[in-house]
């Protein structure tokens, strides 16, 4: 069932965010706001800033933002419908659903049962563990010998599944379980082709996976019988409704709260290693479950946390994982580094064999970023080839491509050129042919990219005219973002009372670009939603996009509404200097947006008619009719020029 809006509102003005978010940080009153150092990222000066009157939240630190709900989303790993559910709970209000379609119904009935049998599964394989004579003489040594303690055993909820071929199917069916959805739990497979059942993970260990909010969606199982044949020596739940092996890191449940807090995660590749480096008090910490590191995991990771470092085997497939892995790290605009144990070692045994003290050590000491990484793996591998160090160093420039910001790759590629000994215009040469080649795509065909592509990557290969169209894209950006920052501050505002009384600034802005196309894709969802809100004879007012369920609308709002510094008053009581305000000035701000959004289009097409008229030399006749369009485009030009008072081009 779907939270209808109306309890969706209530919850969100009950759930006063400075309450919300006290229940998790220090907060302090300063002025019309409260200001806390910020939980999502490390910082010993507060710049996290609360709005009460507003409802919202913004750190000038790390760029986080959002309302009440958002808050509980981020800090608990939850969607948009938990997070309403949990605020709903902790200030007792009464959900009240709307009904939702047949398929909406079967789907979300599906999925609770699905959850439902996951936890009675992981009851289940826990009472095997500690209260059969089975468990306790075949499991729990198992556990034991790796140096689990009872502690450990029930914060990840490890269990045991007998040889019996069906004891997991008869509890459930006897608990009034439909095998069904026994079956599409993951939790029995097919036996032979007449269709007959038996427990998926008999006679091995259990490993539960948990989802970040902390319910159990899939499990892990490692066989103990040594003269087991061709059976895999580690299990793993099919995908489900609940389970999607990409989308999911063990541990997350268990790791989250501390890798936000330490402001690092530490990557690793199995269950026990995740286990060991926990129990060890290093809980910042998840794995892959075995599986690639995928681009889901990575921006998983991303909500607590922008800094990784994987801890991967010594052996030659552990770190070329690892290198693979670290790139796709790289793309997300995370920062990762990498840490080698010694041949033979992986986190579990190393944790074990030196302890956590000299482990956490070992990692400062010896975690290094890609490229440093990069450098010596190659070096070695390279020797005095030219070669193969020619080919290595590519790969080097390869992975600094995929990071997304500019002085980031120009700091790496300094680095690589110091390392390597190479000139740094020869590396940033290679770099522009790899930007440039993928903003042509696989086929070659120009893709659109944005100004800031454009430029970086053309001021490094030729000289910018004056007038490149780069930028007049650019100013497009921002004429764009002024018209929706007053479409998302003062939309609800009258314009000009005293003359046009009743006219509101979305009105007169959604008549005045009618037929206009923004270029940039958020501010064409934004003005959309204008457009449906005032269709619907409603101007709506800030709290509609500082509290929208889409986190980039929302973000973004926050953003352009929030103010680290405001003015003082002292301007005017003690000086007596009065300074206009925004809502003094609607009517002349909305006008000269309108014009200079229809000057920087006017002059995006008349680049386009210069282009025209570059490739028609030869045809006089169609020449003619688009010098024709370029004289018009000009007088355009002067005429808005004039009315904006500013220098009329020749």
């Amino acid at each position: 069932m779907r939270i209808d809006p109306e309890t969706v509102e209530r919850i969100k003005q009950t759930a006063a965010v400075a309450d919300v978010i006290g229940d998790y940080v220090t907060i302090k009153k300063k002025g019309a706001n409260y200001w806390a150092c910020c939980p999502f990222h490390g910082e010993k000066t507060p710049s996290f800033s609360i709005s009460p009157a507003k409802g919202i939240y913004k750190c000038f630190g790390c760029g986080k933002a959002g309302d009440s709900v958002r808050f509980v989303m981020d800090m608990e790993g939850l969607g948009y419908g938990e997070a309403l559910r949990h605020l709903a709970k902790k200030y007792g209000i009464d959900i009240q659903e709307e009904e939702m379609t047949d398929d909406q119904l079967v789907r979300q009935n599906e999925r609770e049962s699905l959850l439902i049998i996951l936890e009675y599964a992981k009851e289940f394989f826990k009472k095997q563990l500690y209260d059969t004579d089975e468990g306790k003489s075949i499991a729990l040594p198992y556990f034991k010998e790796r140096g689990f303690s009872d502690a450990t055993l029930q914060s990840f909820d490890l269990g045991y599944s007998p040889e019996a071929w069906d004891a997991f199917l008869k509890s459930a069916l006897k608990q009034g379980f439909s095998q069904e959805i026994i079956e599409k739990a993951g939790l029995v497979t097919q036996k032979n082709d007449e269709g007959k059942v038996y427990d998926r993970f008999r006679n091995r260990v259990i490993f539960p996976i948990h989802n970040v909010s902390g319910k159990i969606i899939a499990f892990g199982a490692r066989i103990l019988r040594n003269d087991a044949k061709n059976q895999a020596k580690y299990l793993n739940s099919p995908e489900t409704e609940v389970y999607h092996k990409s989308a999911t890191l063990y541990g997350i449940a268990q790791a989250k709260n501390e890798i936000r807090t330490k402001d690092v995660c530490y990557l690793v590749e199995g269950y026990t290693d995740v286990i060991s480096l926990h129990q060890a008090g290093i809980k910042n910490v998840v794995a892959s479950s075995g599986t690639s590191l995928t681009i889901e995991q990575i921006k998983l990771i991303g909500r607590f946390t922008q800094h990784v470092t994987v801890l991967y085997d010594g052996d030659s497939a552990g770190i070329k994982a690892a290198l693979r892995g670290m790139d796709l790290i790289l793309e997300e605009g995370l920062q990762v580094n990498l840490v080698v144990f010694p041949e033979g070692n992986d986190p579990d045994s190393f944790v074990r064999k030196i302890g956590s003290e000299a482990f956490v050590d070992y990692i400062k000491k010896e975690a290094k970023d890609v490229i440093s990484f990069q450098a010596n793996l190659f070096k070695e591998e390279a020797g005095d080839d030219p070669f193969k160090k020619a080919e290595m160093i590519k790969e080097m420039v390869q992975s600094i491509s995929k990071i997304p910001d500019a002085i980031q790759r120009s700091l790496f590629i300094q680095k690589t050129a110091s390392m390597m000994r190479m000139d740094e215009d020869v590396l940033l040469a290679e770099l522009n042919k790899i930007q440039l080649k993928k903003m042509k795509g696989a086929s070659n065909e120009p893709q659109q990219i944005s100004a800031q592509q454009y430029s970086e990557v053309r001021d490094l290969i030729e000289p910018v005219s004056v007038d490149q169209p780069a930028e007049v894209a650019n100013l497009a950006y921002y004429q764009e973002l002024e018209c929706v920052r007053l479409l998302i501050n003062y939309g609800h505002l009258e314009i000009n009372p005293e003359k046009a009384p009743g006219l509101t600034v979305v009105h007169y802005l959604i008549d005045e670009l009618e037929g206009t196309v923004f270029q940039t894709p958020l501010f064409i969802r934004i003005l959309d939603l204008c457009k449906q809100e005032f269709a619907a004879s409603r101007a709506p007012k800030p709290d509609f996009f500082l509290h929208h369920p889409d986190e980039e609308i929302q973000s973004f709002s926050i953003n352009i509404s929030s103010d680290k510094h405001s003015l003082s008053s002292e301007w005017k009581d003690k000086h007596e200097i009065r300074v206009n305000t925004d809502e003094e000035m609607l009517e002349d701000l909305a006008y000269k947006n309108v014009l200079r959004l229809r000057k920087v289009y006017n002059d995006q097409h008349l680049q386009e008619i210069l282009i025209k008229l570059d490739a028609l030399m030869a045809d006089a006749a169609e020449m003619d009719e688009v010098l024709l369009e370029f004289i018009r485009l000009k007088e355009i030009q002067k005429n808005i020029s004039q009315e904006l008072g500013t220098v009329i081009e020749k």
